[in-house]
């Protein structure tokens, strides 16, 4: 998608809110992610952007946590956080982000109140944009996930729907110049166009 039609796509999505969510699936192989296109869904905003869901990304190693937050960190998506996904349906504004499934598992839902369920796993990656509804309905006892954000981008949290302000913040959100996993020649700049 054109960047400069991204910001009318948002406000034209907004509108269009009770639309159902689509999926399209792609090559599942780790460099090439699945990619998932969630249309407005009730107070949920979502984004004209796919969300992108690299499987099986990085293999089963000892301190998995640790070799995410090494990668994300020089692919200039510094690590905020290690816990797991809230269990309400939430989106931030501010901020897309990747969610790296370090240990256990679990099913999320994205895209807001029967939405897509998605199963992840220890070494899958999951790339947010701006908007994208998500919760958590089960996990594992040692479900761990890595949380990071493209440098300089502060998340929020929202758990209803956008206002006027909410969705021009949004529309002003950069996109990231560098694929998490990959960097700059990833994937990610070349979807998120």
């Amino acid at each position: 998608m054109d960047r400069r039609k991204f910001a009318a796509s948002l406000v034209a999505a907004s509108l269009g809110s009770s639309q159902a969510l689509a999926s399209k699936p792609e090559n599942n192989s780790p460099s090439t992610p699945q990619q998932l296109h969630l249309k407005p869904n009730g107070w949920m905003p979502n984004s004209p952007l796919p969300v992108l869901l690299y499987r099986s990304a990085l293999p089963p190693i000892a301190d998995l946590a640790a070799e995410m937050e090494r990668i994300f960190t020089t692919n200039r998506w510094p690590p905020q956080w290690r816990n797991g996904v809230y269990s309400f349906h939430h989106y931030h504004s501010t901020a897309h982000e990747v969610l790296g499934f370090a240990a256990g598992h679990a099913d999320l839902m994205l895209g807001g109140e029967n939405g897509e369920t998605v199963t992840v796993h220890a070494g899958d990656v999951l790339v947010l944009p701006t908007g994208t509804g998500h919760c958590r309905i089960s996990a594992a006892a040692d479900f761990l996930v890595i949380g990071a954000y493209p440098e300089n981008e502060h998340w929020d949290i929202c758990r209803s729907a956008a206002s006027p302000e909410t969705l021009a913040s949004m529309r002003r959100v950069r996109f990231p110049q560098s694929d998490p996993l990959t960097g700059p020649t990833g994937p990610l700049p070349k979807l998120w166009i």
